[in-house]
């Protein structure tokens, strides 16, 4: 069995959205391609139109505002984190090529065949499970204000002031856990993110289950985008859902991604290796994260070749 729809021939990454979801195409983005969505290069990095949290939870909503919206710059030729948008991106293609939503997609094909415990859409029994987000200190008057989901600056917004601007202590109501916000609402933990990973660093095949062929893997590998991110105000390397090496790592076959706060997981192809780090207590003061996911990859890496 493979999960990822473009393996079994449903999705082609380099596409228009539009073949699949047809309302994508106004405001001239009929060129924006599935991989450009993959890549934070789609020039979406936020929405135009003022959102709260509430709206968030309101998926129609959600994407039908991204469909109708003009791209911020051309397609492809600049990158900006899509912190929140891209969930509601992929996550509409995805509903629009299986016939269901991502986090039940997620659940079927592969959290379920993993046995992993992590949710897009977090149900209710597992509500007393939940340890709370704890914010960041107050940031100094010398430090920018922590950015949350959907931040950033440049075009988008003003550092910490998102569209919606997203608190802490929103991840921590019952709301935020019921709704699928892909690209900031999972809840799992170190394993669970491990285990969904580890497909990428097996080639295809963990615990027993294949949900990806190895062409499938390289697609992860294959660059997308090179340069400055307009959000993030660092240089970037995008492959196809993931951030690439560029340095940092010890191998160049590599990707990655970190999460709001300072969760972090980084696959590495050659060496077969998964590393994930999650956390509840948050001290991001900008949208880089901490160090403490780094020390952990590092010591990782010091085990490998010791």
């Amino acid at each position: 069995m493979r999960a990822d729809p473009a393996d079994r021939g449903d999705l082609d990454l380099t596409a228009p959205v539009a073949r699949y979801w047809p309302e994508f195409a106004a405001a001239g983005k009929q060129g924006v391609e599935v991989r450009h969505l993959l890549s934070h290069t789609a020039g979406l990095p936020t929405w135009d139109e003022p959102m709260t949290v509430a709206d968030l939870y309101d998926w129609p909503k959600a994407t039908a505002r991204l469909a109708a919206q003009a791209p911020r710059w051309e397609p492809g030729t600049q990158a900006g984190y899509h912190a929140v948008t891209q969930g509601y991106l992929v996550g509409e293609v995805v509903r629009r090529v299986t016939g269901v939503s991502l986090g039940t997609f997620f659940a079927r094909e592969v959290a379920g065949p993993l046995g992993a415990d992590f949710h897009i859409g977090l149900p209710a029994e597992h509500d007393g499970r939940v340890i709370p987000v704890i914010p960041p200190p107050p940031p100094s008057a010398a430090d920018q204000e922590p950015a949350a989901p959907g931040g950033g600056q440049g075009e988008a917004a003003p550092r910490g002031r998102g569209n919606p601007p997203v608190d802490p202590a929103d991840a921590n109501t019952v709301a935020w856990r019921r709704a699928e916000i892909p690209a900031a609402g999972g809840h799992g933990n170190a394993r669970s993110v491990g285990a969904v990973q580890s497909v990428l660093a097996c080639g295809g095949t963990a615990r027993g289950v294949r949900l990806l062929s190895p062409e499938g893997c390289e697609r992860a590998l294959a660059e997308q985008y090179r340069g400055p991110d307009n959000i993030l105000g660092v240089p970037m390397r995008y492959g196809n859902g993931y951030g690439l090496h560029s340095g940092w790592l010890p191998n160049p076959r590599t990707c990655f991604w970190g999460g709001w706060g300072g969760s972090m997981v980084v696959v590495d192809l050659d060496a077969r290796m998964t590393v994930s780090y999650v956390m509840n207590q948050m001290l991001d003061q900008g949208g880089t994260g901490d160090g403490r996911a780094l020390g952990i990859v590092v010591a990782a890496y010091d085990g490998l070749s010791g």
